[in-house]
């Protein structure tokens, strides 16, 4: 028996592990894959207070660091979530059972890929999933934003001011995003926008040098060189397993403020994998200790 279950390991749920720890709670770390979440696949973090720059996967092992000796942690994948008599049970995939007052969920999103040949080998060597994280790396260089939502929008907006040329590439022949960011993008001089593109391929050994495309109208392929790509098609959450207990809205995220409390007691959600308006690696740790805190308070006003 726990205090405080936390299913991920990603910047949200490992902040929340530390915050526990200096309230004295025992903590169970689950993590179905590996500690850092999407942040240790970035090659450079420079956005992170106080540190100047380092990769996400240092970042990762250096929070890791912070708790690895007060918590317990186990690779696996919960799979079913359930609280009965005020206590949490949570089952994994290797059928292993875990009982806790309070849980807080921090699965996290993954980004949309593009699922074509070398990409997972082209992550963190040219191709990125976001440019406030990974934009200034690419100033004054060509680069390429391809997706159509506001997201996407924002981030050519974004890319623009920095590099040196953006072209934003679009599956369809319109956006999907505020009219407003379509009207400040068509006045950059030096972005360029190509509607009814399909990506069918990279180019490059070690690291992205181009992406190849067919026009879904013509069928001509096309090549663009490029120094790095941005994919903005979308965020996959998956907390479907556990909307016995929590409410989901209609992307399949979390129903949560900045409280991070649902509606159980007891159990909270924090960072990527809720509702709100920026998922940045900043507000992923503000959700953690939130979350963290909420479930210490919890536990205090049950025990009395």
């Amino acid at each position: 028996m726990y205090d405080i279950l936390i299913i991920g390991a990603g910047m949200a749920g490992m902040t929340a592990a530390l915050y526990a720890k200096r309230n004295n709670k025992t903590v169970m770390l689950i993590e179905k894959e590996a500690i850092g979440g999407q942040i240790a696949s970035s090659p450079r973090v420079e956005n992170y207070p106080t540190i100047p720059s380092l990769s996400g996967l240092e970042l990762s092992d250096k929070v890791y660091e912070q708790i690895a000796d007060y918590v317990d942690f186990d690779v696996d994948k919960v799979v079913s979530l359930e609280k009965k008599d005020g206590i949490f049970t949570a089952v994994t995939e290797y059928g292993n059972t875990y009982q806790a007052l309070t849980v807080i969920i921090a699965n996290g999103v993954k980004h949309r890929k593009l699922r074509l040949p070398k990409e997972e080998e082209f992550i963190g060597n040219g191709i990125s999933f976001c440019a406030v994280c990974d934009g200034a790396f690419y100033k004054d260089q060509d680069v390429i934003l391809v997706g159509d939502g506001n997201t996407a929008l924002q981030y050519s907006l974004l890319l623009s001011d920095v590099c040196k040329s953006v072209k934003v590439c679009t599956l369809f022949d319109k956006f999907f995003g505020d009219e407003s960011y379509v009207k400040a993008l068509r006045e950059k001089s030096n972005v360029q926008i190509i509607h009814n593109l399909a990506s069918i391929g990279f180019k490059g050994e070690d690291k992205l040098e181009g992406v190849i495309f067919k026009n879904t109208q013509t069928g001509e392929v096309v090549e663009y060189d490029c120094k790095g790509l941005f994919v903005a098609i979308g965020q996959i959450p998956d907390n479907k397993i556990f909307e016995n207990l929590a409410d989901l809205d209609d992307l399949g995220y979390f129903k949560a403020d900045e409280t991070c409390r649902t509606r159980t007691e007891g159990l909270f959600v924090a960072g990527d994998t809720r509702t709100k308006t920026y998922r940045q690696l900043t507000t992923a740790a503000s959700d953690g200790a939130t979350a963290a805190l909420s479930a210490c308070d919890y536990i205090l006003k049950k025990s009395k």
